[in-house]
């Protein structure tokens, strides 16, 4: 049999696009492949929850677009599928004469990306949050929280109810064009299509190369590492705690977010990860590393970054570096409100000439389309970038 469309990859980003597809092609075969016996397992599943509001994204960007239209477009599906969501809003609180300037600047990138933020001193930031500290902040209205595994099976339901097929327990071992279609193998079975997404995340680079895709990337994994308040501490917040970000840097710093299991998650840190998807702590992949190691990009990006990376690395072995972050912002944190918690990782594409790449990244063949690169807020933004996809297939289809 050859079906209409084919899907790898059961995150949430795989899953919105199965279901756009599957929704505006009513009648078409579909098949959804997730290597793991569970959708979600990876980045969807070992992220911190937060539906962004775009504050950070370059103006015009396609990354800060799909944030916004994601926000709304997210609260509305959980509205309509019963999920639960809070707009507890975010505060990026200025701890320095340095960050009240980049504080100025990203307030004036908000009033550009058309967000609502609010500047407030250090006395109503008292008022507002008593356990924190600083010389100003941003508040983010807007900003939420969500538990984007129920998020991603909301989605597959409704895949599966728009006559999706989703196979778990399917890794792809080997993909092949052919004059008709695309074969996708897993060791047990091979399936047709006459036009293929693949949502690879982690893996995107890895896939793309199986289907002959010339990448010029690699995925090189970053730990994402977390620590959990306390029981005793849980109400330590009311809304999402951000530092004021390093425009340099690709990564927020380490934040006090609130969860919808009534919990505090305190993180993430970014360091190299030695596996891709392996999440305990000093986990180790001979391939993955290699594939980065022997990757040009890797060197040349490792020298802006070094001194960042060795202070996060630092703060990973050392939990009172790890807490002295937090405590720019939240003096009365001790080392015993610092539980383990799960670590994430997120996929950072790195290109040759050493650059990170910053949004959303798409290469095809004949009859294949690569997500290669979907960074955050991809669980923020998989609805609308889910539109982009399909376009994006519909008009692949369409040339063949």
């Amino acid at each position: 049999m050859i079906h209409d469309y084919g899907v790898i990859g059961g995150g949430i980003v795989g899953l919105a696009a199965a279901r756009e597809v599957a929704r505006a092609r009513p009648g078409a075969s579909m098949f959804l492949l997730e290597k793991e016996a569970a959708i979600a397992r990876h980045q969807t599943g070992h992220n911190s929850g937060v539906i962004h509001s775009g504050i950070y994204y370059a103006p015009g960007s396609s990354k800060a677009s799909l944030c916004r239209e994601g926000a709304s477009a997210t609260k509305v599906f959980c509205a309509k599928h019963g999920i639960p969501f809070e707009d507890c809003g975010k505060l990026l609180v200025a701890t320095s004469e340095a960050e009240l300037v980049r504080m100025d600047a990203l307030y004036k990138r908000s009033r550009e990306n058309d967000i609502e933020v609010e500047r407030i001193d250090a006395r109503e930031l008292t008022r507002r949050e008593p356990n924190i500290a600083g010389l100003a902040a941003l508040f983010v209205p807007s900003t939420a929280i969500v538990d984007y595994k129920r998020v991603s099976e909301a989605l597959a339901d409704d895949f599966r109810a728009a006559g999706g097929d989703l196979a778990l327990s399917a890794e792809v071992v080997a993909i092949r064009e052919e004059a008709a279609a695309v074969c996708v193998s897993t060791p047990s079975q091979t399936y047709r299509a006459r036009a293929l997404i693949v949502c690879g995340g982690l893996q995107s680079d890895r896939l793309a190369q199986m289907a002959g895709v010339p990448v010029s990337h690699r995925i090189v994994p970053f730990r994402g590492e977390y620590y959990a308040l306390a029981p005793s501490r849980s109400g330590l917040i009311r809304s999402l705690i951000y530092p004021i970000p390093d425009p340099a840097l690709p990564f927020l710093g380490v934040h006090l977010t609130r969860t919808m299991d009534g919990s505090v998650i305190v993180g993430p840190n970014a360091v190299l990860g030695l596996a891709r998807e392996k999440y305990e702590k000093f986990s180790f992949d001979v391939r993955d590393v290699a594939s980065f190691a022997g990757f040009p990009g890797f060197w040349r990006a490792i020298g802006p970054h070094l001194r960042s990376g060795l202070s996060e690395l630092r703060n990973s072995l050392w939990k009172r570096g790890y807490l002295e972050e937090c405590r720019k912002y939240c003096p009365s944190l001790e080392l015993r409100d610092l539980e383990p918690a799960v670590a994430g990782i997120r996929a950072q594409a790195v290109l040759r000439d050493g650059g990170f790449a910053h949004d959303f990244v798409f290469a095809e063949t004949a009859r294949t389309l690569h997500v290669c690169n979907a960074p955050s807020p991809a669980a923020t933004s998989a609805i609308p970038i889910a539109g982009v996809i399909a376009s994006k297939i519909f008009a692949l289809k369409q040339r063949q």
